[in-house]
């Protein structure tokens, strides 16, 4: 206990030594092992966060656009199946969140979308799956990313539903790493009596959580890993086409991404930031480049990520111990307040950290953006009602012709 102490005394987080005094057996346990498996750098961050605004030279990057895939899709298909009948690709899909905006406190992937009869968001996602592993003659690796708010109940819904047809032995799951939540004055803050606050890390944390699980090594041959958010219900995972497409291009890296429908939309744009292949969110635009179009009259910065990104494993490899931008932001956290009273803030009360996979496409140095028809593969749902919503998805579910 005394190790501990002294840590929690070395980084001013004494308000924190009563609770660890009263603590007994593996209660005491588990708290002590959530302070020592802390990164104080990044604790740290809260007193001076990063300035993630300012951009170096922006440019427009070249792509595939959708008739030039039309073009030659025999090509990039027949490099893809042969990439994916050898056991090169694998899928990862982040699903650590949990339904919260739908009014679900049940891991976002069980939510059930349908209409006349149950469509859950992971069946319509491993049924995407299916198709390709039906059109290639094999089975695609998929690894499942949880994190601690959701793990148990994400297992316990797949297994229930027989992983909806897909072959368990292709399946593997990793929990993502988890990052302390402090308030605006650098303190960790209670989640419980005898428990201190995480959150998970963000997305850009998927590939050092997958390489601390070690299930990679169940499947030695994997050289593009196919990483894609839990979102979107519509796209295509381990698509030949996109695959093959990558990897004739020898680029690090692929992305699908969609023509912006307007200047302004909230989307990340790939384009390149000083010679190098980079996303850049929506509100670090200028108006100018927002609205900047090419010589055929076309927005010049259209290419909207969908975050579903092709990696080179091997360049994965590389820029394991390079930096990643760690991103503080405030956000409304429930926690106990001083008299162990568990409260829903009403505002923003606490920072997290996190990283974004969006920022890792710098590290790849290299991207190809692979255009997809927004109305094929791009039915996102973030809210209940509205834009990108459960929705807007099922309209589009159906215009596909899924039955909901």
């Amino acid at each position: 206990m005394k190790n501990i102490k002294d840590i929690l005394i070395q980084h001013n987080q004494q308000h924190l030594i009563p609770v660890l005094e009263s603590l007994r057996g593996d209660e005491l346990a588990r708290f002590e092992k959530q302070i020592e498996q802390i990164d104080w750098d990044t604790v740290d961050l809260w007193k001076h966060p990063e300035d993630l605004s300012g951009k170096g030279r922006v440019e427009p990057i070249n792509g595939l656009t959708c008739t030039e895939i039309r073009q030659n899709r025999d090509k990039f298909l027949q490099a893809g199946v042969s990439a994916l009948q050898a056991g090169k690709v694998g899928a990862v899909l982040l699903a650590g969140g949990q339904g919260t905006r739908l009014g679900s406190d049940a891991p976002k992937g069980a939510y059930d979308i349908g209409i006349t009869h149950p469509v859950y968001i992971f069946e319509r996602l491993i049924a995407n799956l299916k198709d390709v592993c039906l059109q290639c003659g094999c089975n695609v690796p998929l690894f499942v990313m949880t994190s601690d708010l959701n793990d148990g109940a994400t297992r316990e819904f797949l297994s229930k539903h027989d992983y909806f047809g897909y072959p368990e032995q292709f399946v593997r799951f990793f929990t993502q790493d988890m990052a302390p939540v402090v308030d605006f004055e650098g303190k960790l803050m209670l989640e419980s009596p005898t428990k201190a606050a995480f959150s998970p890390n963000g997305n850009g944390g998927w590939y050092s959580s997958l390489v601390k699980a070690r299930v990679l090594n169940d499947f030695p041959d994997i050289e593009w890993l196919n990483v894609f958010s839990v979102d979107n219900v519509l796209q295509r995972i381990a698509d030949p086409i996109f695959v093959g497409a990558t990897i004739l291009s020898g680029t690090n890296c692929g992305a699908k991404v969609v023509r912006k429908c307007d200047p302004y939309e909230k989307v990340g744009v790939l384009c390149l930031e000083d010679g190098i292949s980079s996303v850049i969110e929506y509100y670090e635009m200028t108006d100018e480049m927002a609205n900047a179009t090419d010589s055929q009259g076309n927005l010049a910065y259209s290419f909207g990520v969908i975050l579903n990104y092709l990696f080179n494993l091997e360049k994965l490899h590389q820029t394991a111990g390079k930096h990643i931008p760690v991103h503080v932001v405030k956000k409304k956290v429930p926690v106990l307040d001083s008299d162990g009273n568990a409260v829903k803030p009403a505002a923003e009360n606490a920072y997290k950290f996190e990283t974004l996979i969006l920022d890792m496409v710098r590290l790849m140095e290299t991207c190809l953006p692979f255009e997809v028809v927004r109305e094929r593969e791009f039915a996102p749902i973030k809210n209940k009602t509205g834009v990108d919503s459960v929705e807007s998805a099922r309209k589009l579910l159906q215009f596909n012709g899924v039955e909901i």
